[in-house]
């Protein structure tokens, strides 16, 4: 077995802090290097978690040369060096374990950088949103297959690789590692390391083996993505929505699983009551304008727009009972007549399963509006959020779900004595799995992060929570037996930062070639201790 990276903990003091801002004032500018005490702390919290540590630096390089030089100085001088995306990590994914740490801000390197709808590739600086790269690809009737998360909005195509995501078109192509073509990689010493056959231009992946594969959810642990090359594809003519309720759970995830093998829709966003209950406690859509004309405008003619959006703002959401589980379901392809005989599929199935076909307002606004505010990283009472997943089989899915469930139900007093209530979350991964995603509410103070996502106006109407460490020890707890549940199940997960098991999950042999890798890309272990259990610790919720 290979010997494992050293941590930073492990390695000599290096440069002092004013040395090393020096150097990297000199390579990136003033606008480059950051040293203030809220942007540092804002850098060593996500969405679940605040680290014990504080970065030292926060710095934001503009090209590749930049980014090669700053990783180079930066561990040379015996720092750490966390890659931040969009920070929408909620398992600890760049969260310090050092103070003697930079943060990696991708947010400079957001370009993109050529649309090659000859070769059908398209090629991103990793700090790129999801939603940019659509916006551009859109116009020439272009998409990537995987097209991006419902944080798309603010959420980087690096990072997104580095997590890895599902949603947008993973219904038919998978999560967004199945999209890559080619990456170019930063090493911890500045090398740059790239992907693919074609060279400097890269049109395929596959060239021998997948070394694309090994950067794709290492959670930044083995280098940083400097440039990503995704696939591209003709954007479907036509599209359509349908929305179904079931009386149980394992109804739907039954039909989900169906319709998931037989290929049918391009997405399947599935609620349970409890979440339901959450969205209806949110405004209407119907108070949303900008929603509204997000449908209108996916119309092909300004009349049918209308229509669909009156039809909406009519119908509400009371569609829907209390009681209900619900799956909105998108259905795409070249033909008009295809995609109807696909829907037609999807409603013989859901029949044959007990469930019911109600208004398709849910299913056209997530297509109308992918990429919304990231208003729900708080609760309708200013509540604090927090999920876990779990990617199953479709034979093991029903399982997780009822053992959750069953969890849930022991738990259920210290839930209500602390003011938590959970939904979940259902969606599909190709022809192989189905994600179920149990969601957590409870009252708890928001962190620096949440409140510089969510929308200024909306932040101003909710109430501030004050500190609830109590509340947060419960959720942590059953957080982490669902993970359990999830580990004798032998599921996967996305996002592994520092909260799922995967060290434990691999045999020996794997982990062992894990090391290899890691000490030959990364021999001091600078970048981002603790990722994958490979070196550094947890961090407390905060």
């Amino acid at each position: 077995m290979a010997e494992p990276a050293t941590t930073v903990a492990d390695r000599p003091a290096g440069q002092d802090p004013e040395t090393l801002k020096a150097i990297l004032l000199q390579l990136l500018g003033p606008d480059g290097v950051s040293a203030d005490l809220d942007q540092r702390r804002l850098h060593s919290q996500d969405i679940w978690s605040i680290a014990d540590a504080t970065v030292e630096l926060v710095v934001a390089p503009r090209s590749i040369d930049d980014l090669a030089r700053t990783v180079a100085a930066a561990s040379s001088a015996g720092y750490a060096i966390a890659p931040r995306g969009a920070g929408m990590s909620y398992t600890s994914g760049y969260v310090p374990v050092s103070d003697r740490t930079v943060s990696l801000d991708m947010s400079r390197m957001n370009r993109i950088l050529e649309i090659d709808a000859e070769n059908m590739t398209v090629t991103v600086e990793g700090g790129c949103t999801w939603a940019d790269l659509d916006a551009a690809l859109a116009p020439k009737g272009l998409r990537t297959p995987f097209w991006g998360p419902m944080s798309g909005l603010t959420s980087t195509v690096g990072g997104g690789l580095s997590q890895l995501n599902a949603m947008f078109g993973a219904g038919h192509y998978g999560t967004s590692s199945e999209s890559v073509v080619a990456l170019t990689m930063v090493l911890a010493d500045g090398r740059v390391l790239r992907t693919g056959a074609g060279g400097e231009k890269p049109f395929y992946r596959h060239y021998g083996p997948d070394l694309a594969g090994l950067f794709c959810g290492d959670n930044g642990a083995f280098g940083i993505k400097a440039q990503v090359t995704l696939r591209l594809m003709r954007r479907p003519a036509h599209e359509a929505y349908a929305s179904f309720v079931f009386a149980t759970g394992a109804e739907m995830l039954s039909a989900m699983a169906e319709v998931a093998r037989a290929g049918l829709a391009s997405e399947m966003c599935g609620f349970d009551p409890g979440l339901s209950k959450v969205r209806m406690k949110r405004a209407s859509l119907t108070a949303d304008v900008k929603v509204l004309g997000s449908v209108i405008a996916k119309e092909k003619s300004l009349g049918k727009g209308l229509m669909s959006a009156a039809k909406i703002a009519m119908g509400g959401r009371d569609f829907i009972g209390a009681d209900d589980f619900s799956v909105h379901i998108i259905c795409e392809g070249r033909s008009r007549t295809g995609v109807a005989e696909d829907l037609e599929a999807v409603r013989a199935i859901v029949k044959a399963r007990g469930g019911r076909e109600v208004e398709n307002t849910i299913a056209k606004v997530i297509r109308a509006n992918p990429f919304p505010p990231l208003n729900s990283m708080l609760g309708p009472e200013g509540e604090r959020w927090a999920p876990v997943h779990g990617v199953a089989s479709m034979r093991q899915a029903p399982v997780l779900f009822a053992q959750v469930e069953a969890l849930f139900a022991e738990l259920a007093p210290r839930f209500e004595a602390h003011g938590i209530y959970v939904g979940y979350l259902f969606t599909s991964l190709s022809t192989n799995a189905l994600i179920i995603e149990p969601v957590f509410y409870w009252p708890e103070a928001r962190n620096a992060l949440i409140s510089g996502a969510v929308e200024p106006q909306h932040l101003a109407r909710l109430p501030v929570l004050p500190d609830n460490p109590e509340a947060t020890a419960v959720v942590a707890e059953a957080r982490r037996r669902v993970i359990e549940i999830c580990a004798r199940l032998g599921c996967g997960h996305f996002q592994i930062g520092r909260s799922y098991p995967y060290r434990e999950s691999r045999d020996a042999a794997a982990w062992s070639l894990v090391e290899t890798i890691k000490a030959a890309l990364d021999p001091t272990g600078a970048l981002n201790p603790g990722g994958l259990g490979l070196g550094g610790q947890t961090k407390r919720p905060s």
